[in-house]
């Protein structure tokens, strides 16, 4: 996005929210579980900014994502701590690339927990990338109208099929005919 003198950027203070304070094995290791339980939040952001191509216009969504992992992980830290822990651990020196293949008793028992104490289930394989209906309370975008250009820049001409001149070096559209 080119910002110019005619656009408003938030202030720093409009910015400013409490960051969730984990490591990428650990973000990796509740990933499943955060997508499930903020699944409403993210919709409604992720809404937000197809619709309106405008980031500004979607900062209290974003915060209300934000707020929403925090109250997850602060869940999480009530519950099931030492699994999630000893299954973050797993997935961050099992292998170079955080695979979680290496570490699936662990996850077991990490999911077990998350189900057990907070009613989470770990989604099936493939969950997020189903098309679902948006059931939110956002109002419906307008219409984009198509855009419509003008007449030819002056000096070309529209040639129809019929006046085209032949083809100086060989066939035209050889591979149709």
């Amino acid at each position: 996005m080119v910002v110019t003198n005619d656009h408003e950027l938030p202030t720093y203070e409009e910015l400013t929210v409490e960051e969730v304070p984990i490591s990428s094995p650990g973000l990796r290791a509740a990933a499943h579980h955060i997508g499930k339980y903020c699944l409403d939040v993210n919709d409604e952001f992720m809404m937000c900014k197809q619709e309106t191509k405008d980031p500004r216009k979607c900062l209290n969504e974003g915060k209300t994502v934000t707020s929403c992992a925090l109250e997850f992980f602060r869940k999480l830290k009530g519950n099931c701590f030492d699994e999630f822990q000893i299954y973050s651990n797993c997935i961050d020196k099992s292998s170079s690339r955080m695979d979680f293949e290496p570490c699936r008793k662990t996850q077991a028992v990490y999911d077990k927990c998350v189900f057990e104490k907070m009613g989470i289930e770990r989604p099936e394989h493939g969950f997020f990338c189903k098309a679902r209906v948006y059931t939110g309370n956002r109002p419906k975008p307008p219409v984009e109208e198509p855009q419509v250009f003008g007449d030819l820049p002056v000096g070309l001409k529209d040639f129809k099929e019929e006046e085209r001149p032949p083809a100086k070096y060989g066939q035209r559209n050889w591979f149709i005919k």
